[in-house]
Parts: C-alpha cells; structure tokens; sequence
C-alpha cells in the first residue's frame, strides 16, 4: 500500500544525499516537549540503508543488486566467459564496435549557452562539443563487453559511478592516410579503462584481444582484434590498446561489405576530429556557471569562509576542477587512485594533492587512516574476488560463490569487529591509494545546488539533457527582485527539515517504525518551539514562497506520518496530530486533507458528533476544496441525518444532483478481486473498460483518447502559453524551469488578472484553435508542465478544441489559473467528439467505471464542476453480459 503523502516527499527529496550534517542531532538528541509521545522506544542512532533494488543477468538470470556496476559488470563477464552449455545457443547478433553508430551528431538541435540577460536567449545555433567515443568496459584477452547502448553522444562508464557526458579520446596513428576506402590495416589507439580486466589471465604487453562478446563467432565478418600496447602497474588502471581491421576467418583479405567501409570511415573522421578538437569540458563551464549564479544571487546566504571556500575551487587548475566534478557526479563515495582515469585530466596525481590541500578530498593510504564508520563504504570499493580472498582469510575456509556482495561485507563487518586496524591494512593492501569527496565540499555543493535549481530532482545531468538536446526549455524573462531566502537561518532550518524528510523516507524503506515516529516527534517539536509560529497566518500562503521553508517541509513529513499512523490503526495519535496541524497552519491548501482523515479517524474511534461537526466546521474554511471539499459536504448529508441534525444544508441539492450515466454490456475477460477489469470488443480482442467504452462510442459516430487528466493539461498548457511565461517578477529564477513557481497557488491568477482575463476573452470569442497552431508550431518539443508532445496529435487537438467550444474552454483554463493544484487531477477518462459540420461539433466526456468501480470525491467534484462550465458529461459503467 502507498503511503498518502510519500511521492510528494520523495519528490521534496530529489536524490538523497550521502552525508547528512545533521543526522546525528536528529537521531539522537531529545527532543523538547513533544506534544505527542508517539514511541516510548529509545532512539537509534546511525545511518539508515535502505535495501536495495535489483536487476536480472540477461545471459543466467540471476538477481544482482542495481547499484553496484562493478558487481555487475564482473558477473556478466564470468558468465560470458564460461563454456556455452548444453540446450543452450550462444547469440551471434551482438553488435561488435563498428556495428556502433560514430557520426557527430550535426543535425541535433540544441539548447544555447546561458547567458544571464534580461531575458533567457535560448537560441538554435548552439553546438555542443561531444562526440562519439570507443568505450570498452572489461579487459580479458577476449574482451567481452563493448557498450551495446552506444549511440552518437558516448559517457565514460567507469564501474560503480554515474554517468558523465564527455570524450574518449581516440588517437590515429595513421590519421594522415588518404585511403580512407581501404580499411584493412588502419590502426585506431584507445584504452580499456574503469574496471579489471581479468582475474585468472595475467596481461602482458602485446596480448590480443577481440571486440567480440564470443571470439569464435565466425558468423560476423566485422569483428575487430588489437592487442596490448603497454602494461600497466595496477590492474584497475587503464590499459592502453591498438585496434585494427582484420582478414575475416573465411580467408577474405579485405571487406567488401559498403557499409562496414562507411562506419570505419566514421570512425575515422572522429578521430581526426579528436586531434583537431581536444575533448570538451563543457561540464566544468557548466559547474562554474553555476557556482557564478548562486554567489551572484544569494551571496547573502553564505559565510566568509564558505565564499573564501568556494573562491579556492576557482583557482584550482583545470585538472583539480574537472577531478572534483568527475568524482561528485559519480556514486562512491570512495574511489581507487588507481580507477581513475579521464582523457581531459592530464595529471590526475597532481590534481588530488591540489584538492587535498583545499580540503575538497580526503585520501587514504594506510590501514590505520580509516575509521569505523568508513569500513562500510570502502569495503564497497572491493571486488567480489577481492572480498571473497578476505572473508576465506578472516573464516579460514573457502568462500562460496552464491555469496552476494552485500552478504560477503556483512559477513567480513561482523566477523571483525573490534579489529578495525588489522581489517582497515588488508582493505587499502588491495585498493591501493583511495579518495573521496570531502564532507565539508559535499555540503557545500549541495547547498550550491539546491540553491540554483531550487528543488532536489535537478543537479548538474540537467545541464547535459540540455547541451545534448535531449529537453529543450522554454524561454522567458527573469527578473529576481528577491532572493528565495532572506537569510541564512531560514536557508539552514529549511536544509534541516530536508534532512529530516530524507530519513524518514530512508527509515520507511527500511521499516524502521522507530526512526519514523521520532521523524514525526522532530517535525512537530520543530515547528512548536523552533520556528517562527507567525507563518501559519501569514499571507505568503498565497504565494509559492511558502514551499521553501522548513515549517512547510515539516507539515509534508507529519502529513506522511498521518498515513503510516492510520496505517497501524493508531487513530487516537493521528486525530491529535491533526488537530495539532490545523491550529498551526491556518492557511494551506492540505487543510481539506486533514479536515477529512480527521473526520474519518474520529469516526473510527466512535466519536460520530465530533467528527461530523469537524466537517460542517471544515466547509466553512476556504482552504478546503475540490475533492475535499465535496468529500465532506457528502460526509455532513450522510452523518447529519435526524435526530442529530434535522436542518437539510443548503449544498443538498448541489451535491446530490443526479450524473447521467449509460450502461454498457460486454463479455468479461476475469472477474478476480482486485484485479484490473478486462473485456472483449466487438472483434474479439481483449481490451480495458475505456477502450471498451470508446468502441462502444465509435458506434454512435464520436471520435475521442482516453487520456484522463492528461489531454486536458495539454490543452491548457498550449492555449495559455504566453500567459504561463508572460513577464511577472520573481517566478523565474533559472534556465531550467517547465512552469513559473507561482503555477499551482492562488498568486499565479492574482499576479497576472488582467493578461488572463484578456486571453480568456479572446478564446471565449473563438481564437482558441488559433492560440493552439501557434504553440504548437512555435514551441513544438519545449518542455512546459503538463504538456505531453507525443501522446496526441495537432489534429486530435485540433478537433477537440474546435468541438468543445470556445465558452467551455474559456471556463476550464480559468479554474486551472485559479487554482491549478487542486483541479489538475481526477479528470473524465474519454475525451469524445464529433462534427456536426466542417467548422462545428459537439464533445463529451465520460467516466468509464468496470462493475465494481466508484467515483471518488475528486472525480465526482470535477463533474458537477463541468456540468456547471456547460460541458456535457456522462458516466459509463460497463457491466459483464
């Protein structure tokens, strides 16, 4: 079961953070004067790991955990390594490297370099200098793994680490050869880098290899073979080869297939272009930028030490920057010396010590460097062989090869415990010099980050989908006349409060129900005796401000806490939690959330007056709406009828307004419990409720999408485009924004009244299909916030549009810029139309339901909605035959 409130928290989140400054203080230090002792359990202290996903080997199938490639990685090749067993057929479709796609990708359209102006000039003409690269990820002589997802725009993949745009520089010793159509000898210089290469054959200068994943594939004509240049001195370090073209095993002595010829050709204007055009560093302009932005901005929000901090990296040498960058992008957080090797980094030896000196990394080198709570992470850093050759050592036996990764460190963690020294010299003994990214420049780029990007799903890859074209941005004035955080005490609680969240959706995954109620102890006393109370009556409510400050966070951790507790059936702790949340956040749009499960929970403890006058008292509030609000007047109509109240309310008629409905008749595919209704059409296939529906339509002569909320969205999104980026101050703070941050409170109509009245005019006296074209031909492939590019065509628009009318149309938009939040879910699942003329039609939508399915309070408020906007509505509800 989801929790209620547990996507939005983890959204808040974004990508949890390694370090948590503050993890230790609020995990166990007491809290004062909780107003709810909701566990009498002492608290633990410590980290919380969540368990891990996993993925299935494609060659045996066996489940290994996601986040660590470098198990991964050593698994996949074992089992290609291995003898093809009987009943079995090795594939002879593996792509080998020229089968890979080398051209430059010259007819991508990309977002430009930011500039920061007046306005955000996101041109066409901005070039992104990425190219194609040779990547191999294993070393044995047979070299069994090439990148089979390689496309025009290569990462380095470098075991246990993310994904970083750049270069793999590829070195033609015979570049200056005219005869580019005789491919036979051309030799192309590159490394095997990022992993171990073998664990059972020695390398030696000029062993051969082949970019095959089978090097008996006699099937593939294109393979490739090479051999060693060099060896080096660790088996982690990148190992220097030669490729080449080689006579076929049928004895031909050149390739005659054209388009082998033309993809070495490829390959070779990419290396020309390599020597002419250094690998790109594009990523450390973007870090720099951001860096410039954010002490630009909110140079108010940071300490002298922090700026002199920062000021450091500045004056670092490129290697220093471009290391540190490399390695805060990557998962560790420990990283072998050894593994590291990037073509734009010359010196990566040089550029440690640099970033040692400015305290951006730590290093170890010796056994007795490390601490206790480092054991965990650097054992990470180890091969499985390299585990298994510990644990055989520590146990005095052989260690089995079922054990996973995770076992093997648990099992090496128990068995020595209390001789962390003699653990701590047999760890570096085979990881060599290793470094990791202090916690103190962790933090601190965190915060930098948080602070440009202003939420926690973007870092520093949103630079990269935009330098690659992958996500285009709209473009849009920026006008920042006040800072999000007016000082640094706010930017530090609300830094807390993220914390907080953080563990607890960590504690949720892990089923720690005491680290969970402490979490909700922490907001609640946070919130009372901490921060400012005036914020439950302020009115920045209206605004989106609100959302960037920890009292906000903290209502999102006990909303949370609210569902687990209910969850347990602990409903005398929720109803006082909710109690508690109404008192101090006066002006929120949760409160119709919370007027409702408080209502509820008082009705499972029995109290059925309370709970009833908690909702008459919750209709009266403002703040509750849409499906909230139509969730309690039902609430007051069932639970107020005689003797407890004898005065019919006023709404009656309203909410018990009778939703035309059709019943339709098909031959149910299943019927269990819980599972997801399934019929046959017309012609025999097997189809859902809606498509069912939409056949059923189609007879009528209506055309129309199941889409639910999301052709809506659409629409809105494209007719009031120049509404949504108009010039409003203090909504766009950078270049990565789908929306304005006031889209979704009551400031986005007050801020712009008379553009939105004005446009709503102009689509009410038919302009709409006009507003639509524009958009759609102007700003085809922008991302904006609900619109959805590839799921309908202008035409489906078009004819949606045209058939709605400009006068229900007008009525939708306006009650998304009133109040986009509350009103862009829980929409009709059909969309239909039909023209009455060239020019004219008629649309109606429709909530499908199967035999046992019901509206919800929102889905039942949108329609009385909508019927009263003028659109025509039905309810469909297919039933078995």
């Amino acid at each position: 079961m989801v929790l209620s409130g547990r996507e939005s928290l983890i959204r808040l989140v974004g990508k949890r953070r390694r370090f948590l400054p503050n993890r230790h203080s609020i995990l166990s230090d007491p809290i004062p004067n909780p107003i709810i002792p909701l566990s009498q359990q002492p608290t633990i202290a410590g980290n919380i790991n969540p368990p891990n996903d996993v993925v299935h080997c494609p060659i045996c199938s066996l489940t290994l955990p996601s986040d660590n490639n470098h198990l991964i990685n050593s698994h996949i090749d074992s089992c290609l390594s291995q003898p093809k067993q009987s009943g079995t057929k090795r594939k002879l479709t593996q792509r080998t490297l020229l089968q890979l796609n080398f051209t430059r990708p010259d007819n991508l359209t990309h977002a430009p370099d930011y500039t920061r102006q007046e306005q955000f000039q996101l041109t066409e003409n901005h070039s992104v200098d990425i190219d194609s690269s040779i990547i191999t990820t294993t070393t044995s002589p047979s070299l069994p793994s090439i990148s089979n997802n390689v496309d025009t725009n290569h990462d380095i993949i470098d075991d246990n680490h993310d994904i970083i745009d750049d270069n793999h520089d590829i070195i033609d010793d015979n570049h200056d050869n005219d005869d580019k159509g005789n491919v036979f000898g051309v030799k192309l210089e590159t490394f095997i880098v990022g992993r171990r290469y073998t664990d059972q054959v020695e390398i030696c200068e000029g062993a051969t290899f082949s970019l095959l994943r089978d090097p008996q594939n006699v099937k593939d004509p294109n393979a490739i073979k090479g051999h060693v240049t060099s060896v080096p001195k660790h088996s982690l370090d990148a190992v220097p080869i030669q490729i080449m073209c080689h006579r076929t095993p049928n004895g031909e002595s050149e390739y005659e297939d054209e388009t082998f010829k033309c993809l070495w050709k490829n390959a070779q204007d990419v290396v020309e272009f390599a020597i002419k055009n250094p690998s790109s560093v594009k990523y450390q302009q973007n870090f720099c930028l951001m860096l410039q932005e954010v002490l630009r901005n909110n140079i108010h929000l940071l300490t002298e030490d922090e700026k002199t901090y920062i000021e450091s990296f500045t004056s670092l040498s490129n290697d220093s920057q471009r290391l540190f960058i490399r390695l805060y992008t990557r998962k560790g957080p420990w990283f072998r010396m050894s593994n590291i090797s990037y073509p734009e980094i010359l010196d990566a030896q040089k550029a440690v010590k640099d970033l040692a000196e400015k305290e951006f990394v730590c290093s170890v080198d010796h056994g007795n460097q490390l601490c206790e709570s480092d054991m965990n992470d650097i054992l990470d850093v180890l091969t499985v062989a390299e585990l298994r050759e510990i644990w055989s050592f520590l146990l005095k036996k052989r260690c089995g090869h079922s054990m996973k990764k995770q076992d093997l460190i648990s099992s090496i963690l128990s068995t020595y415990a209390g001789l962390w020294p003699h653990l701590s010299t047999m760890i570096l003994d085979r990881t060599g010099f290793c470094i990791k990214i202090s916690s103190k420049a962790e933090s601190l780029i965190w915060r930098i980050e948080r602070l440009f990007f202003l939420n926690g799903e973007q870092d520093l890859l949103s630079f990269l989908l935009v330098d690659i074209g992958k996500i285009k941005y709209p473009t849009y004035s920026c006008t920042i006349l006040d800072p999000i955080f007016s000082n640094r005490t706010n930017l530090l609680a609300y830094e807390e409060a993220i914390e907080v969240a953080q563990i607890m959706d960590e504690a949720l995954d892990a089923n720690r129900t005491d680290v969970v109620l402490r979490c909700i102890e922490i907001a609640e006393s946070r919130v009372s005796t901490v921060l400012p109370i005036q914020y439950s009556t302020s009115e920045s409510q209206s605004t989106f401000h609100h959302i960037f400050t920890a009292p906000w966070i903290y209502s999102k951790v006990i909303t949370l806490g609210i569902s687990f507790l209910e969850q347990e059936r602990r409903y005398r702790d929720t109803v006082e939690l909710l109690k508690w949340l109404q008192n101090v956040y006066t002006c929120d749009v949760k409160r119709g959330y919370w007027t409702l499960r408080l209502s509820v929970d008082l009705e499972h403890l029995g109290y059925i007056d309370e709970s009833l006058q908690v909702a008459e008292n919750g209709l009266l509030d403002p703040w509750v709406r849409a499906g909230s609000r139509m969730a309690l007047q039902r609430r007051v109509l069932r639970l107020g009828k005689p003797p407890r109240r004898w005065k019919v309310p006023s709404f009656s008629r309203s909410v018990l307004r009778k939703i035309p409905e059709v019943c339709v008749q098909g031959r149910p595919l299943n019927s269990e419990l819980g599972a997801k209704n399934r019929f046959y059409n017309e012609e025999g296939m097997q189809c859902g409720v809606e498509e069912f529906a939409l056949h059923y339509y189609a007879g009528e002569g209506w055309q129309g999408v199941h889409s639910e909320s999301g052709i809506w969205l659409t629409i809105f999104g494209l007719l009031m485009w120049d509404v949504i980026y108009s010039d409003v101050p203090n909504v766009f703070y950078n270049r990565f924004q789908t929306a304005p941050l006031d889209l979704g409170t009551d400031g986005f109509y007050k801020a712009r009244k008379s553009i939105i009245e004005s446009h709503l005019q102009q689509i009410r006296d038919g302009m709409a299909e006009e507003f639509l074209i524009k958009s759609w031909e102007t700003h085809n492939g922008t991302a904006c916030r609900g619109v959805n590019w590839d799921r309908h065509s202008l035409d489906e628009l078009r004819a949606a549009v045209t058939c709605v009318g400009g006068s229900c149309l007008s009525s939708f938009c306006q009650l998304l810029c009133e109040d986009y939040r509350s009103w862009s879910s829980g929409m009709p699942d059909l969309l239909l139309w039909r023209f009455c003329g060239e020019y004219s039609g008629e649309a109606k939508l429709v909530e499908v339901k199967g035999p046992k399915d019901r509206l919800s309070e929102q889905q039942r408020a949108w329609l009385l909605m909508l019927m009263d906007c003028g659109f025509t509505i039905e309810v469909c509800k297919v039933k078995p035959s």
